[in-house]
């Protein structure tokens, strides 16, 4: 229970019930009984509580008497469509990569998917001296980079497939993967953990992790990533890093609507 002094319940209670709207069985809706036992009311508050909600359009119903069914109501999806306008992958991505640079020392970066490649559209530095040479707009190689290689991993193996028909496996460096069927097969890996870790495969020297994003729809929205020049590292500390970029992700997808 919420016991801040500015905490509304009967606000709460709305949103609860419109919760467990959502979480009902499509095409059936919910009777007044069972939205009652979902959110732990009596069966007059959850009646009055959709009473209200239809009022304003956020719940309807269907039927009559004891056969009456309720489900959300359309003024939600105008209300979805306004916030998803309102929404900018960028300022809301911003603040959870700033934190990451802050707790990694790492610096950080966020990509969308366009043409077979991550676009960069934003970073953050970590503000020290011998930095990588990382620029805003630059496209990454789908195979040898973490953001280019967790976009891939959300991928079927199908699509990636025919994408790497269309962009091929250049070489970058010896680490670089080559091989289609390997490349696959780390896709897998990556879909296991998370989280994507190139390991100088894009530029000698340089190793970086990224995480893939999702939306209210769960669509990949982009990725994110933290690099830097590569360290003396033992395995843990890159997996340890490797789920710092993951937690980071998932709040950001968390901030989207994204809920798995």
């Amino acid at each position: 229970m919420e016991n801040s002094r500015y905490w509304i319940r009967s606000v709460a209670r709305a949103a609860e019930v419109l919760e467990a709207l959502a979480g009902g069985p499509p095409g059936e809706g919910l009777s007044v009984t069972e939205v009652a036992a979902a959110c732990g009311l009596s069966k007059s508050s959850a009646f009055a509580t959709l009473y209200t909600l239809q009022r304003f359009g956020l719940a309807a119903d269907d039927g009559e008497g004891m056969n009456r069914r309720y489900r959300l109501g359309m003024a939600l999806a105008r209300l979805g469509d306004r916030a998803r306008d309102q929404l900018s992958l960028r300022d809301v991505a911003r603040p959870i990569l700033v934190e990451l640079t802050r707790t990694t020392g790492m610096n950080s970066r966020l990509a969308i998917p366009e043409s077979d490649q991550a676009v960069v559209i934003d970073q953050v530095s970590n503000g020290e001296r011998i930095q990588v040479d990382l620029r805003m707009g630059v496209r990454e190689l789908p195979h040898c980079t973490g953001l280019g290689k967790a976009l891939l991993a959300e991928m079927e193996d199908r699509q990636v497939e025919a994408l790497i028909e269309r962009v091929g496996l250049p070489r970058r460096t010896a680490h670089t993967i080559t091989d289609l069927d390997r490349l696959l097969a780390h896709l897998r890996d990556i879909r296991e953990t998370g989280y994507a870790l190139d390991d100088e495969e894009d530029a000698e020297g340089v190793f970086c992790v990224g995480s893939a994003l999702r939306d209210h729809s769960g669509t990949c929205a982009g990725a994110i990533s933290i690099t830097g020049l590569k360290p003396a590292l033992p395995t843990w500390r890159y997996q340890e890093l490797g789920r710092q970029v993951r937690d980071a992700a998932r709040r950001i997808s968390s901030e989207l609507g994204y809920r798995p």
